[in-house]
Protein backbone atom coordinates (compact mmCIF):
# COMPACT_ATOMS: atom_id res chain seq x y z
CA UNK A 1 0.00 0.00 0.00
CA UNK A 2 1.09 3.31 -0.75
CA UNK A 3 0.28 7.15 0.09
CA UNK A 4 -0.73 10.05 -1.86
CA UNK A 5 0.03 13.52 -1.22
CA UNK A 6 -2.11 16.39 -2.56
CA UNK A 7 -1.74 20.18 -2.65
CA UNK A 8 -5.26 21.45 -3.37
CA UNK A 9 -4.90 24.50 -5.22
CA UNK A 10 -7.02 26.93 -6.61
CA UNK A 11 -6.97 25.27 -9.80
CA UNK A 12 -4.98 22.96 -9.52
CA UNK A 13 -3.91 19.54 -7.62
CA UNK A 14 -0.07 18.75 -6.96
CA UNK A 15 0.10 15.30 -6.25
CA UNK A 16 2.84 12.91 -5.21
CA UNK A 17 2.99 9.19 -4.19
CA UNK A 18 5.24 6.87 -1.69
CA UNK A 19 7.67 4.13 -2.33
CA UNK A 20 5.75 0.56 -0.77
CA UNK A 21 8.08 1.17 2.37
CA UNK A 22 6.50 4.77 3.17
CA UNK A 23 10.64 5.93 3.23
CA UNK A 24 9.97 8.24 0.08
CA UNK A 25 7.75 10.64 -1.64
CA UNK A 26 7.91 11.26 -5.15
CA UNK A 27 6.17 13.49 -7.41
CA UNK A 28 3.67 12.41 -9.88
CA UNK A 29 1.45 15.00 -11.76
CA UNK A 30 0.04 18.40 -11.63
CA UNK A 31 -4.05 18.06 -12.12
CA UNK A 32 -5.39 21.37 -13.83
CA UNK A 33 -8.93 22.37 -14.54
CA UNK A 34 -10.32 25.24 -15.78
CA UNK A 35 -12.34 26.42 -12.88
CA UNK A 36 -12.03 26.22 -9.05
CA UNK A 37 -14.93 24.52 -8.25
CA UNK A 38 -15.19 22.22 -11.58
CA UNK A 39 -13.70 18.99 -9.26
CA UNK A 40 -15.09 16.26 -11.65
CA UNK A 41 -12.36 15.32 -13.43
CA UNK A 42 -9.69 16.13 -10.63
CA UNK A 43 -11.70 13.69 -8.62
CA UNK A 44 -12.07 11.25 -11.53
CA UNK A 45 -8.38 11.61 -12.05
CA UNK A 46 -7.45 10.87 -8.17
CA UNK A 47 -9.35 7.90 -8.15
CA UNK A 48 -7.45 6.33 -11.24
CA UNK A 49 -4.12 7.04 -9.20
CA UNK A 50 -5.50 5.21 -6.48
CA UNK A 51 -6.30 2.31 -8.48
CA UNK A 52 -2.90 2.39 -10.44
CA UNK A 53 -0.68 3.11 -7.02
CA UNK A 54 -2.64 0.93 -4.62
CA UNK A 55 -3.14 3.70 -2.60
CA UNK A 56 -4.28 2.74 1.10
CA UNK A 57 -4.06 6.38 2.59
CA UNK A 58 -4.37 9.96 1.51
CA UNK A 59 -2.62 12.99 2.81
CA UNK A 60 -4.32 15.98 1.94
CA UNK A 61 -1.93 19.69 2.64
CA UNK A 62 -3.75 21.80 4.98
CA UNK A 63 -3.23 25.54 4.77
CA UNK A 64 -3.50 26.77 7.94
CA UNK A 65 -2.88 30.75 8.73
CA UNK A 66 0.62 31.34 10.54
CA UNK A 67 -1.96 31.91 14.11
CA UNK A 68 -3.20 28.34 13.39
CA UNK A 69 -6.56 29.81 12.30
CA UNK A 70 -9.08 28.22 9.35
CA UNK A 71 -9.25 30.56 6.57
CA UNK A 72 -10.97 29.64 2.81
CA UNK A 73 -8.44 27.32 2.00
CA UNK A 74 -8.41 25.74 4.76
CA UNK A 75 -12.38 25.26 4.73
CA UNK A 76 -11.97 24.03 1.45
CA UNK A 77 -9.55 21.40 2.10
CA UNK A 78 -11.58 19.88 4.85
CA UNK A 79 -14.66 20.03 1.96
CA UNK A 80 -12.94 18.17 -0.50
CA UNK A 81 -11.01 15.87 2.30
CA UNK A 82 -14.73 14.59 3.14
CA UNK A 83 -15.65 14.58 -0.61
CA UNK A 84 -12.41 12.18 -0.89
CA UNK A 85 -13.54 10.06 1.75
CA UNK A 86 -16.83 9.12 0.62
CA UNK A 87 -15.88 8.72 -2.74
CA UNK A 88 -12.60 6.61 -2.23
CA UNK A 89 -13.40 5.05 1.01
CA UNK A 90 -10.10 6.37 2.07
CA UNK A 91 -8.81 7.55 5.10
CA UNK A 92 -7.83 11.28 4.31
CA UNK A 93 -5.43 13.12 7.05
CA UNK A 94 -5.05 16.85 6.93
CA UNK A 95 -1.06 17.48 7.16
CA UNK A 96 -0.18 21.16 8.04
CA UNK A 97 1.28 22.49 4.36
CA UNK A 98 2.59 26.46 6.06
CA UNK A 99 5.86 27.08 4.10
CA UNK A 100 5.95 24.26 1.76
CA UNK A 101 5.44 26.44 -1.34
CA UNK A 102 8.52 28.82 0.39
CA UNK A 103 10.45 25.45 0.49
CA UNK A 104 9.62 24.87 -3.23
CA UNK A 105 10.42 28.07 -4.49
CA UNK A 106 13.87 27.37 -2.51
CA UNK A 107 14.37 23.90 -4.03
CA UNK A 108 13.30 25.73 -7.37
CA UNK A 109 16.41 28.67 -7.09
CA UNK A 110 18.88 25.52 -6.34
CA UNK A 111 17.97 23.90 -9.16
CA UNK A 112 17.76 27.07 -11.15
CA UNK A 113 14.24 26.71 -12.67
CA UNK A 114 13.56 29.97 -14.56
CA UNK A 115 11.10 31.81 -12.32
CA UNK A 116 8.57 31.93 -16.35
CA UNK A 117 8.60 27.80 -15.38
CA UNK A 118 8.36 27.42 -11.93
CA UNK A 119 4.28 27.54 -12.17
CA UNK A 120 5.30 24.00 -14.09
CA UNK A 121 6.34 22.40 -11.07
CA UNK A 122 5.59 24.45 -7.83
CA UNK A 123 2.79 22.29 -7.14
CA UNK A 124 4.14 18.55 -8.00
CA UNK A 125 6.98 19.70 -5.58
CA UNK A 126 4.62 20.99 -2.87
CA UNK A 127 2.73 17.68 -2.75
CA UNK A 128 6.65 16.17 -2.58
CA UNK A 129 7.38 18.32 0.52
CA UNK A 130 3.78 17.44 2.22
CA UNK A 131 3.76 13.77 2.07
CA UNK A 132 7.66 13.60 2.78
CA UNK A 133 6.87 15.68 5.84
CA UNK A 134 4.17 13.23 6.65
CA UNK A 135 6.44 10.00 5.75
CA UNK A 136 9.31 11.60 8.00
CA UNK A 137 6.94 12.53 10.89
CA UNK A 138 5.15 8.67 11.13
CA UNK A 139 8.35 6.84 9.85
CA UNK A 140 9.05 3.07 10.64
Amino acid sequence: MRILGLDYGAKTMGVSVSDPLHITAQGLEIIRREKENHMRKTLARIEELITEYDVGLIVLGYPLNMDDSRGPRAEASEQLADTLTRRTGLEVILWDERLTTVEADEIMNEARIRRDDRSKYVDKIAATLILQSYLDEHGN
